[in-house]
C-alpha cells in the first residue's frame, strides 16, 4: 500500500509526498525499511521528537499532528491516536467489515462475561475469537495479554488474522482507555455490553464523570447497533439516553432478563435464567452473585446473536477463566481463592461472595498498584476490614513508588474499622504467613493479581504467579 492510499480514510488529513508502506510502527527504537511510523503528543512524552530516529533506521513516512522538518512523506493528521487506528485498520484490509464484533465494557466483570459469551457462542456452533485482558485466543491459537484492549496495529493485525482462520464473531473486552484515546474507534459493534461503573483509574481520568464519559462512548448510535445493559447499575440510565436499542438484565431492579437462584454453593451455583420470557436452567462454575450478573449479562449478548437455551446452559457450563475468584487448593480444611479483584467494588464483592460459604475465618490478602489511583487505597483497606475476619497487607505492582508507603495508605482505612490485620511486604512471604494461619472452614482470598504472571518493581516486570506461588508453598 501507498501513504497516500491512506488519505480518504482520515477527514481533514493531508499528505505531503507519498511512499510505499510495508509495516506500521509506533516505537523509533524498531522501526524499519517500509515502515509508517507515527508520531503524537502523547500523555507523558510527544512522539514527534523520535520521528527523526525512526527516519534514521528506515521509515519510509511519518503519520503526525504536526509538519515536521524532515525530508520524507508525511500524512497530518488531526488527531494522531485516531488516525494510527483508522490507518491500522485500512492497512489490514479493515477485517472488522466482515466479522461480527462483541464488545464488553465495565469496571469489573468484562474478562469473564467475555470468555461465557464466547463459550456460549462456541457451542452454537460459531467460530470465536476472544481478546481481552487474559490475551487473544482463536481456534488452537493463543496470544499472550499485553493491554485489556489491544493497541491498534495489534489489534487490527489480530482482527485480520482471525478473520483468515475462518472467525465469524470476536468478542472484545473495550476498556475506558481503549475509548478515550480512540484505539478501536474503526469498529461498529454488532452488540456493545455494560457490565458496571465503580471507582477506578482516577489517576488517568481525574473524576469519576471523565470516567463514565468514556465507558458512554462505546453505546453511542454510530458506534454500536444494540446495547445490553445493567438494570442493577446507575449509570445504564445514562447509557439508555444514548437511544440505541437495548436488552436489561438485573437481579436488584425490573429487567429484560433476571435469574432466581436455585442454589449456590462455594465453587458453583444453579440458576433459573429468565431472558424475554426463553426460560434456561444453567450451572454457573463461579460463586457470587456478581458472577450471576455476568451469566446474564452473556446470555443476553449471545441470545441476540442467535444462541438458543441448549448453547446457554452448554457454554456457561464449560466457561473456566484463570484468576476470576478462582479456586486453588485446600490447606488444613481451608479453601484458597485467587482473584483479579483490585478496586473497591471488586474486592466487596469477592469477599461478600466468599463469606455465604464460610464458616471458619474470611482472610483477605492484598496491596494496591504504584502509580495509580491513590484514592482508593485506604478505600480497599476500609471494605477489606469490614468484609473479612483477619487482612494480610502486602506489595502488589508497586511500579516507581515505595510499597511500604502504598501499604501505609492501606492501612490507614483497615485500621479505621479493626485491628485484625498484618503487614507482610514481600508477596510471597505474605502468601506462606497466610497459608500457615488457615485452619478448618477458613478462606483465604489472595486478590489483586489474578492471572497476572509478573511482579512490577521500578520499571522491571519480574516472574511471579500467585498461583505457581500458592502451589509451590503447598508443595513445600
Amino acid at each position: 500500500m501507498n501513504l497516500s492510499d491512506f488519505l480518504h480514510e482520515i477527514p481533514g488529513a493531508q499528505l505531503s509526498g507519498d511512499a510505499e508502506i510495508m509495516g506500521l510502527c509506533t516505537d523509533s527504537r524498531v522501526a524499519g525499511r517500509g515502515d509508517a511510523f507515527f508520531c503524537f503528543q502523547g500523555t507523558r512524552a510527544d512522539g514527534h521528537t523520535f520521528a527523526e530516529e525512526a527516519v534514521l533506521r528506515g521509515a519510509s513516512a511519518v503519520v503526525c499532528e504536526k509538519r515536521l522538518p524532515l525530508q520524507i512523506p508525511q500524512l497530518i493528521v488531526p488527531d494522531g491516536r485516531e488516525g494510527m487506528a483508522r490507518i491500522a485498520a485500512a492497512f489490514y484490509r479493515h477485517p472488522e467489515r466482515s466479522l461480527k464484533v462483541i464488545g464488553v465494557t465495565g469496571t469489573n466483570g468484562k474478562t469473564t462475561t467475555s470468555a461465557m459469551i464466547a463459550e456460549i457462542l462456541s457451542a452454537a456452533g460459531v467460530k470465536v475469537g476472544l481478546i481481552g485482558t487474559l490475551g487473544a485466543k482463536y481456534g488452537s491459537v493463543a496470544v499472550p495479554p499485553s493491554l485489556t484492549t489491544p493497541d491498534p496495529v495489534c489489534l487490527f493485525s489480530l482482527l485480520a488474522d482471525m478473520l483468515a482462520a475462518g472467525v465469524e464473531t470476536v468478542v472484545l473486552e473495550v476498556s475506558a482507555h481503549a475509548l478515550a484515546l480512540r484505539k478501536e474507534v474503526p469498529l461498529v459493534y454488532d452488540v456493545a455490553v455494560f457490565t458496571n461503573l465503580t471507582r477506578d483509574h482516577l489517576d488517568f481520568f481525574g473524576d469519576m464523570q471523565s470516567y463514565g464519559a468514556a465507558k458512554k462512548l462505546l453505546f453511542a448510535p454510530e458506534r454500536s447497533r444494540f446495547a445490553v445493559l445493567n438494570a442493577d447499575d446507575p449509570f445504564t440510565a445514562e447509557l439508555m439516553r444514548s437511544g440505541i436499542p437495548h436488552m436489561t438484565y438485573g437481579l436488584e431492579s425490573p429487567a429484560d432478563a433476571f435469574a432466581i437462584v436455585e442454589n449456590e454453593g462455594l465453587r458453583a451455583c444453579r440458576v433459573l435464567i429468565n431472558a424475554e420470557d426463553e426460560l434456561c436452567e444453567a450451572e454457573i462454575p463461579f460463586t457470587g452473585r456478581h458472577n450471576i450478573l455476568n451469566a446474564l449479562a452473556a446470555a443476553c449478548a449471545a441470545k441476540k446473536m442467535g444462541a438458543n437455551a441448549e448453547a446457554i446452559a452448554e457454554g456457561l457450563r464449560r466457561t473456566r477463566v484463570e484468576g476470576r475468584l478462582e479456586w486453588v487448593a485446600s490447606v488444613n480444611g481451608g479453601d484458597i481463592f485467587v482473584d483479579f479483584a483490585h478496586t473497591p467494588d471488586g474486592l466487596q464483592k469477592s469477599l461478600t461472595a466468599l463469606r455465604e460459604h464460610c464458616s471458619g475465618r474470611l482472610i483477605a490478602l492484598f496491596g494496591c498498584g504504584g502509580n495509580r489511583d491513590t484514592g482508593k487505597r485506604p478505600k480497599m483497606g476500609k471494605i477489606a476490614a469490614a468484609c473479612a475476619d483477619f487482612c494480610v497487607l502486602t506489595s502488589d505492582n508497586p511500579r516507581y513508588e515505595d510499597p511500604v508507603a502504598i501499604i501505609s495508605e492501606i492501612e490507614a482505612g483497615v485500621r479505621s474499622v479493626s485491628g485484625a490485620y498484618v503487614v507482610v511486604e514481600e508477596r510471597e512471604k505474605a502468601i506462606r504467613y497466610a497459608l500457615e494461619h488457615l485452619s478448618e472452614g477458613d478462606i483465604l482470598l489472595v486478590a489483586g493479581k489474578g492471572a497476572e504472571k509478573y511482579q512490577e518493581i521500578m520499571g522491571i516486570k519480574y516472574d511471579y504467579d500467585d498461583k505457581a506461588v500458592i502451589k509451590s508453598l503447598i508443595g513445600k
